[in-house]
């Protein structure tokens, strides 16, 4: 215990020690400073000073511009932009698979690819099925037909006929030489008409499609609100072209142009809604 009391002391007394610190002139030895100093506060003065520089360096990263320039920090406008292009990643992202279904539902529409089965539960099959397994309608029920025909001959809108919100009007006028058949993959009504006869829009839209193909002449798909499209094949010309609007009424082209083999000019037309096809005679009057 006495040389523990000892050497405690000792320490003490070295700690304690007051010592000079003089700094002299090298050449005439005058004494220029000097200064008292202990280990202990040597000690003190360090401690507090290591604490202020931490203290200090703490607060210039963290409330100064500065910490920019140190690994591993980024800056609030940094950390914004980085939220703003993941935000507009994912945006992007659902565009492109909206296009890209989109774009499916066109090559559709062009390549006639449909498989028919699978259009069994859309309402747009009704009309393809209503003659099966019906039984035949009643002399009242036929006199009440031929009276609500009769009345809807001199209707004045008998050229443009509703589809949701969305008016159609004739494309031509003419004799329809083939009906949609869509249990034989014709997903169109062909429309004999005279050799360049304006072809007009069926409603106000955007042209998605207007070029010259093999099989079909010049062809032109309008893009109509509600997710209707309309397709205007065996064209002899095209008055418009990709990408222009058009009104209702105007006119895309002339009709002439027969890949078919058949006798006369005619006009392929197609009605498509949300990807599946409809039959165009349900909507539009051509005769």
């Amino acid at each position: 215990m006495a040389e523990k009391r000892h050497k405690r002391q000792q320490l003490k007394k070295r700690l304690f020690t007051k010592n000079r610190l003089v700094i002299l002139n090298e050449d005439t030895f005058a004494e220029i400073f000097s200064l008292r100093l202990t280990l202990m506060n040597v000690f003190v003065v360090v401690t507090i000073g290591t604490v202020l520089i931490i203290f200090f360096t703490t607060l210039i990263i963290a409330f100064t511009p500065l910490r920019e320039y140190i690994p591993g920090y980024a800056t609030p406008g940094l950390r914004e932009s980085a939220t703003d292009l993941a935000l507009k990643s994912d945006s992007l992202d659902q565009a492109i698979r909206k296009n890209e279904a989109y774009i499916a539902s066109i090559r559709k529409v062009l390549t006639n690819d449909i498989d028919y089965p699978r259009l069994s539960k859309d309402s747009i099959t009704a009309t393809a099925n209503a003659d099966q397994d019906v039984p035949a309608a009643s002399e009242a029920e036929q006199s009440l037909r031929r009276a609500v025909e009769q009345e809807d001959k001199y209707n004045l809108f008998e050229q443009a006929k509703p589809m949701g919100g969305l008016v159609l009007f004739a494309p031509v006028k003419g004799h329809i030489t083939q009906g949609y058949q869509a249990a034989r993959r014709h997903y169109a009504v062909d429309v004999s008409v005279t050799k360049d006869t304006p072809v007009k829009s069926v409603a106000n839209g955007t042209v998605i499609f207007a070029e010259w193909t093999p099989a079909s002449g010049y062809v032109a798909v309008i893009r109509h609100r509600d997710g209707v499209i309309s397709v205007y094949k065996n064209c002899a010309s095209l008055s418009q072209s990709e990408g222009d609007i058009v009104r209702t009424g105007e006119v895309i082209g002339a009709a002439g142009n027969n890949t078919h083999g058949q006798g006369g000019t005619q006009l392929h037309f197609e009605l498509w809604k949300d990807g599946y096809p409809i039959d165009p005679t349900q909507f539009i009057e051509f005769e």
